[in-house]
């Protein structure tokens, strides 16, 4: 049996909400640690006027590793100085039309150089900073929350560690 890919914009409509997506979510700090954040424009997919952590869509044949590096080029013009897996959720959540999804998140702690950082993406982004645990932005994007109640010490010893 023969099968036909799907068009990148067919299987980007389809992830999370026809199969379960799998992304790689980056939170990238520096050495003071401080996180660096985006807010979402109404360009963006969703989510729009939130805080973020960056992040993207696992590309199929690529490792997770290599998604966070392709997607920290794509999206911050950053090469990254360190790499640690923090941990994964799953986020199940209802779109704005009302469709349920399903993503696996595979989070990572990124430290880079902040003068080398770059928004390559501005018609994605209203606005970006650093900011400490402490002194986060609002509103935050939804699955801000269930990341810190689950891995918030985990990377606040990596972020204390490097």
């Amino acid at each position: 049996m023969a099968f036909t890919k799907l068009t990148a914009e067919d299987l980007r409509k389809h992830k999370g909400v026809s199969f379960t997506g799998i992304s790689t979510i980056f939170f990238c700090y520096d050495d003071k640690q401080r996180l660096f954040l985006a807010k979402r424009s109404k360009n963006a997919r969703d989510e729009h006027g939130r805080w973020e952590p960056g992040a993207g869509g696992l590309k199929h044949g690529q490792s997770l590793i290599q998604n966070v590096r392709r997607e920290l080029k794509e999206e911050y013009d950053v090469t990254p100085l360190r790499i640690d897996f923090i941990g994964y959720w799953e986020a199940f959540r209802t779109l704005p039309d009302g469709t349920p999804s399903h993503w696996l998140l595979m989070s990572f702690a990124v430290k880079v150089n902040p003068s080398q950082l770059r928004i390559n993406e501005p018609d994605k982004v209203d606005d970006s900073g650093w900011f400490t645990l402490d002194t986060l932005p609002s509103p935050m994007h939804s699955q801000f929350a269930p990341f810190l109640e689950l891995h918030s010490e985990t990377f606040k010893n990596i972020m204390a560690s490097a």
